[in-house]
């Protein structure tokens, strides 16, 4: 028995190191989202917590040994208590309804985020088994690596060249599902410069465990200096051919950056509904 109590003390240093989550917000999604988790377990708790109270102490006052209690074997209706009984759980609904209907509008994954700074937008393509982001207004595109400014809203743009998958990042907030045919709309900022881990949220296949990306949060000038130095990196151009041996690619593919990428690729992923995009030209349109 001790031997084990030492063995669990042991292990808790080991278990407050694990990945940070939903619990530690890094933008202001992710904290709008702990504050409704926040707030519903305390709404909630103030039904839970009486009632197991009170269970406790009608279980004892109740008891067979107990000569002073007083029972009512006829007893079958009251309207009282009937009201008391019903009136508390339905406050709890109308509060958790209510917090959940304002908290849902303010934190609509399509809705833009308040800030001073102009987005930068990334396509994010979900294939078998790794994640694509493109940047089209900086040209480059990576692969199971994201870098965004720190500070600054970020747009995605979401869709899938196989099968459904869910694209979310714990500290950031609102997984949202990637879908072939389909492009849904995120906005998500990080407050503060981090590495972050993104993974996919929906299982897909054999190779879903490894479906993970590293999301860079860097300062804005840092931000334009990676995608500056992607471009001259003479890396490879996202084309058709290069798109479909991605797409091909087994096995867990470490980070790497594509130097310039088509107009209007993404929209030829989005059309394409789920086949690897192996017909679209260097001007990203279809043959």
């Amino acid at each position: 028995m001790a031997r084990g109590v030492a063995v669990t003390v042991a292990t808790l240093p080991a278990l407050s190191g694990c990945v940070p989550g939903v619990l530690d917000p890094a933008g202001p999604v992710a904290a709008g989202e702990k504050s409704i988790l926040i707030n519903a377990l305390g709404i909630m708790l103030a039904i839970v917590v009486p009632t197991i109270v009170a269970t406790g102490a009608f279980a004892y006052w109740y008891r067979a040994s107990n000569d002073r209690a007083k029972r009512y074997p006829d007893f079958s209706f009251s309207g009282k208590l009937e009201l008391l009984v019903w009136s508390v759980p339905l406050l709890i609904i109308i509060f958790l309804g209510g917090m959940g209907w304002v908290g849902s509008h303010q934190l609509d994954p399509p809705r833009p985020l308040v800030s001073k700074q102009a987005p930068v937008t990334v396509q994010v393509v979900a294939l078998d088994w790794k994640w694509l982001f493109i940047y089209p207004d900086q040209g480059v595109a990576s692969v199971n690596r994201l870098v965004i400014p720190a500070g600054v809203p970020v747009r995605f743009q979401i869709t899938s060249a196989t099968v459904m998958n869910s694209f979310f990042i714990p500290q950031l907030g609102s997984q949202i599902y990637a879908m072939a045919g389909m492009e849904a709309k995120l906005n998500l900022m990080a407050d503060r410069p981090g590495q972050y881990r993104g993974l996919s949220a929906h299982y897909s296949g054999e190779g879903f465990a490894n479906m993970n990306f590293t999301v860079n949060a860097v300062p804005p000038a840092q931000f334009a200096a990676w995608a500056n130095g992607v471009r001259g990196s003479g890396g490879a151009v996202l084309d058709g051919a290069s798109y479909l041996a991605l797409a091909k690619a087994k096995g867990n593919v470490l980070p790497f950056t594509y130097r310039a990428v088509p107009p209007g690729f993404f929209a030829a992923a989005v059309r394409q509904a789920g086949a690897p995009v192996h017909e679209v030209d260097n001007e990203g349109r279809e043959s």
